[in-house]
């Protein structure tokens, strides 16, 4: 199992972003330092005093800076956001930074309608999908120089790298996204931490429509990355206690109320006592919007979700609110699933 880590760059509770982005890069040094394969960073919008991740190509370059040979990317560009030509030449020059270690996932999301209007982002389309795949489509052909003779934008040139290109991903959460990703012929990451239950219809979805990508921007067969909020600790119960930030966080969501992680005495508090420990094994039908457990049962929950979906990839998200219980955990996940630290 190669596993990933994305990250939102949380503000710690009376903190500011310097201190986030501090976390962030001693956190992507440490997944490097135990073997992980990327680390992505989030983008999120008007949510400063809780989420610091609001560019993540300015994070990756900083990142880049201070990393060695893991992948860094984007998880996700909104690319609702933005026009494909800026984003293939943001994406172009951060390869040529450093070649052959630039993820660009691509995705979409609407947000806070105050950051939305200030970002001069339409929120209603005809045709939402069609855009979006047309979009993505759009950024793929500026990075692989993919345009005919006859196309406006052919002449068109980015700053890059001499051998190689960021590796292109769709990121989603629904069936559509999933769609999109195989027609294209790119790699696709599913958040089941959003919609859990649509993974494997998704996953469906993605090799039933997929089509090797004709600029060779993809891989010749279907690749995909399931992407989980997961919380390990040295017991199941422990790491529950864990989990229980982001149960709260969700139900806090289901009210419409945004902001920092609670800590986990709040969180706990709030649910009214620490959650149940995921079962191990999951009932058949089950699918958590987060997991939680041991070493040696987060080895197992992470293979029956993997082979549900018949992926070999994993990208951990987590909502635990103590930085040095973020690090132990991902530390103990690598120990559960044998990564081999550099």
């Amino acid at each position: 199992m190669n596993l990933s880590i994305v990250d939102l760059a949380p503000v710690p509770d009376g903190s500011s972003a310097t201190d986030a982005y501090e976390n962030t890069t001693e956190f992507a040094r440490e997944a490097e330092r135990l073997g992980y394969s990327r680390f992505w960073v989030a983008e999120h919008h008007g949510m400063a005093d809780a989420i610091a991740s609001t560019t993540p190509e300015v994070l990756i370059a900083h990142l880049l800076s201070r990393t060695s040979d893991i992948r860094i990317g984007s998880g996700t560009v909104l690319l609702n956001h933005y026009s494909p030509f800026k984003v293939a030449e943001t994406f172009g020059a951060l390869d040529a930074l450093a070649p052959g270690r630039v993820d660009l996932g691509l995705g979409r999301a609407t947000g806070i309608p105050a950051a939305d209007h200030a970002l001069r982002t339409e929120r209603r389309q005809r045709n939402p999908d069609e855009s979006h795949a047309e979009k993505i489509e759009e950024t793929v052909e500026h990075l692989h120089d993919g345009f005919p003779d006859d196309h406006a934008y052919a002449e068109l040139q980015i700053a890059r790298s001499a051998a190689d290109v960021p590796e292109s991903w769709v990121l989603g959460s629904s069936p559509s996204s999933a769609k999109i990703a195989g027609e294209l012929g790119l790699r696709y990451c599913f958040a089941a931490f959003i919609r859990p239950n649509l993974a494997e219809r998704a996953f469906e979805t993605y090799r039933e429509h997929f089509e090797p990508s004709s600029l060779g921007a993809g891989p010749d067969e279907p690749h995909g990355m399931l992407a989980v909020n997961a919380a390990c600790a040295e017991t199941d119960r422990e790491a529950a206690r864990l989990r229980s930030s982001a149960e709260a966080s969700y139900r806090r969501m289901q009210r419409g109320v945004v902001g920092r992680t609670p800590s986990v005495e709040e969180a706990v508090d709030e649910l009214g006592g620490v959650p149940e420990p995921t079962p191990e094994p999951l009932p058949a039908d089950e699918w958590p919007r987060a997991v939680s457990g041991s070493p040696e049962t987060m080895r197992s929950l992470l293979e029956q979700l993997t082979d549900r979906v018949g992926v070999d990839d994993v990208i951990v998200q987590n909502i635990i609110a103590d930085h040095d219980d973020v690090l132990r955990s991902h530390e103990l996940l690598a120990d559960a699933v044998g990564l081999s630290g550099r």
